[in-house]
């Protein structure tokens, strides 16, 4: 479970409470005793590979897929046996499903046309939404006249036409091309403070977990392996899974010599403090992004090491290096130098250097590898 506190100092109330999931499909465990709290006017996302569990874990929250064990409770009500059509939610799927005989404007007001309103008060309503996702003058066509954007906005307006008090977004990103889901992730955000609607989405693309989550959910195999901001679960990865799964890694095999210390084949490093026992074999890991270069030839710390580049590559705002020396045998080391960096210090492939790896970016794991299929 997670917990937040209110400016005062008082407890806050998770809007959202799943407590001991457990999903079973025969003999298969797709959920394994999940537990999380997501507050209210949160925008969560559940991150992981395929197979890992999250959109099971969705599909539960809405009641479309009920659990075996295990409870969830909304705002305070138990909502464990309820059906769909009992939960407070609106939910956007990856296809979009809307109905291809109906225009914009009856997609939108397909729900509100069962509350009984009057034909004004809807059009208004459909207005408001259409005004809002940036599609103010679409209602008259139908889905097959838009772009796959705007599909997804029109069907992101129907999901909160009836005002629910949770958004389920289930990838609904994945089905767009690469410049269609940069802008419209930044138009959900944006779209979700302004209601503050609490949201939960899930998506295996990290770039999309870390630019619109408020937290992060990263699950592998049926758990949730941890939960905290874009920032904590990208810079302090709690797992090996995690530090691997997001955002590129250097993987080293070590010896843990104590808390503070791991040696790489003869050299002896000093690495962030870890738990491990003297003596264990262990996983040194560090960002690319986190490999510095030195000024000068000089090897003074045991952090640094002489080595030469083997390839490099244009990335636009900066450049990967390849590193080659007799530490890193034959994977070498990654590292991301910039563009104002690689000028200064006059780096091309075959040039020799001095890099350094902080201490307090070498994050040091249990095991020898990671588990690679999810």
């Amino acid at each position: 479970m997670t917990s937040t506190s209110t400016p005062g100092g008082e407890a806050a109330r998770p809007f959202l409470r799943v407590c001991n999931l457990v999903k079973a499909f025969g003999p298969f465990l797709a959920l394994k005793d999940i537990s999380l709290d997501v507050m209210e006017g949160e925008f969560v996302c559940f991150l992981g590979p395929s197979g890992c569990g999250k959109t099971t874990l969705l599909r539960a929250i809405a009641g479309l897929d009920l659990q075996t064990s295990g409870g969830i409770e909304q705002a305070g009500r138990d909502i464990s046996l309820l059906p769909p059509s009992q939960r407070d939610f609106g939910i956007v799927f990856q296809s979009y499903a809307l109905f291809p005989n109906l225009t914009v404007a009856r997609n939108v007001a397909y729900g509100l046309e069962s509350l009984g309103l009057k034909r004004a008060e809807i059009d208004r309503r459909v207005a408001d939404l259409l005004e809002l996702v940036g599609l103010p003058d679409q209602g008259a066509k139908y889905p097959s006249q838009l772009s796959g954007g705007q599909q997804q906005r029109i069907a992101l307006a129907r999901a909160i036409a009836m005002s629910p008090g949770l958004l389920l977004l289930d990838e609904p990103l994945s089905a767009l091309d690469a410049k269609v889901r940069v802008h419209l992730r930044h138009e959900i955000k944006s779209l979700q403070r302004r209601i503050g609607v609490t949201t939960i989405m899930v998506t295996h693309d990290q770039e999309e977990a870390l630019s619109m989550a408020d937290r992060i959910v990263v699950m592998n195999h049926g758990v949730i392996e941890q939960v905290g901001t874009p920032a904590e679960i990208y810079r302090e990865p709690a797992t090996l899974f995690v530090a691997d799964f997001i955002g590129a890694m250097n993987k080293l095999p070590v010896r843990v010599e104590d808390a503070e210390h791991a040696r790489l084949g003869e050299t002896r490093l000093q690495c962030r403090p870890h738990a491990l026992d003297p003596g264990a074999e262990a996983t040194l890991a560090i960002r690319p992004e986190d490999v510095v270069p030195v000024e000068g030839n000089g090897t003074g710390s045991a952090n640094r090491f002489a080595v030469t580049i083997s390839e490099m590559e244009f990335l636009g705002s900066f450049w990967r290096a390849w590193l080659a020396g007799p530490a890193f045998g034959a994977a070498g080391l990654e590292a991301d130098f910039s563009v104002n960096a690689i000028r200064r210090l006059g780096l091309e492939e075959g040039k020799q250097l001095t890099v350094e790896l902080p201490a307090d970016r070498l994050h040091v794991f249990a095991g020898a590898g990671v588990d690679e299929d999810g």
